[in-house]
């Protein structure tokens, strides 16, 4: 599948985490809790969904606009 798409929602808060994982969600494009956004799959996606995988929820976004 070429055109990949993964949705990121972020579940849980980020006090106390770390500055680099705080760092790491803004550049997701997460500003609040609950929020989601859809982004391309690639590998140094998939390493900044590793680094705050305890935060965020994953999911293949649907073909369907969104």
């Amino acid at each position: 599948m070429a055109n990949a798409k993964l949705k990121i929602t972020w579940i849980k808060s980020q006090i106390a985490s770390p500055e680099s994982q705080r760092r790491t969600l803004v550049s997701l494009g997460l500003r609040r809790l609950n929020q989601s956004v859809v982004h391309d799959d690639s590998q140094a996606l998939r390493g900044m969904i590793n680094k705050v995988r305890h935060l965020v929820k994953v999911e293949e976004a649907s073909g369907k606009s969104e």
